[in-house]
């Protein structure tokens, strides 16, 4: 009996494919998934890292050197500005008597020349024609010729000194013109810089703050806390006062106050309200932006900063200043808001 016999491009049932059919399937399987991930944007290019704080500050440093020599240079020409523009007050101040001299010689040698050249001779020179003897008309004729001569000289020496005066206020005038443009680029410069600093500043994470006076400040918890941290940062350097709030003079719950009130916190003006006032945080768990206390009866606080850093105001005859928490016995943190 004959034997069916399969077409030779058809496998029989359950017979192993050959591994280079298994090899193109394969390769047609996964373009067919890569596409339809790339369709999806799962296989997008990877994501580059965003830059940590220390790379961001190193850059913010790279544009600090840049600027300071501007700001140097900046300072050197407002100086120099500064006694140009003093030395030209001075000169226009020797200019206007000068000017007024001048006025009052012209005038007085143009009555001269009207009185006796254009006018014609007076009633004092008539009669001084008609009764005098030649000898006393010759020698009065040579007093009003030697006046006339005077006046001309004294003019002349006027104008002399003014143009002297004239021509240096120029030459500072000048001066003053270039400086006044130097300083303006400079500006330019310094504000471009600023600009570049501020948005570096900016891609900082939320949770670090590079405040005024005070070191970077890492792992802050929330917005009110960096408000404050910057607040009472920008206090460093003010006088310890003992009953002061602020703006311009602190003691130590003045300043926390102080600080939290610009991040629309209310805190009352004594350490032991404070403590009272926020929650209980663990020095384990203790972040910049809370409030520290020292002593067994709360009679000190400080703002935190971390790293056992913080803000605070001191003692009299001390400025608000940054410190280390570990110089007074810490009695617990507590955490605004």
């Amino acid at each position: 009996m004959p034997v069916a016999t399969m077409p030779p491009h058809r496998h029989a049932p359950g017979r192993p494919a050959r591994p280079g059919g298994l090899r193109r399937a394969a390769h047609r399987l996964l373009t067919l998934v890569a596409a339809a991930a790339v369709g999806a944007g799962l296989l997008a290019a990877p994501a580059h890292a965003e830059p940590s704080v220390e790379e961001i500050e190193a850059q913010i440093d790279k544009q600090w050197e840049q600027l300071e020599p501007t700001i140097e240079q900046y300072n050197k020409v407002r100086a120099q500005l500064k006694v140009n523009q003093k030395k030209s007050a001075d000169l226009e101040k020797k200019i206007e008597p000068l000017a007024l001299q001048t006025e009052l010689a012209m005038t007085r040698v143009g009555d001269l020349a009207s009185r006796y050249y254009i006018s014609g001779p007076s009633q004092d020179l008539g009669a001084l024609l008609i009764s005098a003897k030649p000898d006393t008309l010759t020698e009065q004729l040579t007093i009003l010729d030697r006046l006339a001569r005077q006046e001309h000289k004294q003019v002349e020496g006027i104008l002399k000194v003014r143009a002297k005066y004239d021509a240096e206020k120029q030459k500072l005038d000048a001066l003053i013109a270039t400086q006044t443009k130097q300083k303006n680029d400079l500006a330019a410069k310094k504000k471009n810089i600023d600009t570049e600093i501020k948005r570096l500043e900016k891609t900082l994470p939320k949770s670090v703050v590079m405040p005024e006076n005070c070191p970077t400040v890492k792992g802050v918890v929330s917005a009110a806390a960096r408000t404050a941290i910057q607040t009472a940062c920008k206090q460093v350097g003010d006088p310890y006062v003992w009953g002061a709030t602020g703006p311009n003079s602190f003691d130590c719950s003045g300043l926390t106050q102080y600080a939290y009130k610009a991040a629309g916190i209310s805190l009352t003006h004594f350490t032991g309200a404070q403590w009272n006032e926020g929650k209980a945080i663990p020095r384990s768990e203790a972040r910049p932006g809370d409030l520290v206390f020292f002593f067994s009866d709360l009679h000190h606080v400080g703002l935190y900063l971390g790293n056992d850093q913080m803000v605070h105001a001191p003692r009299a005859g001390k400025p608000v200043q940054v410190a280390s928490i570990n110089y007074m016995p810490v009695a617990g943190f507590r955490r605004p808001g």
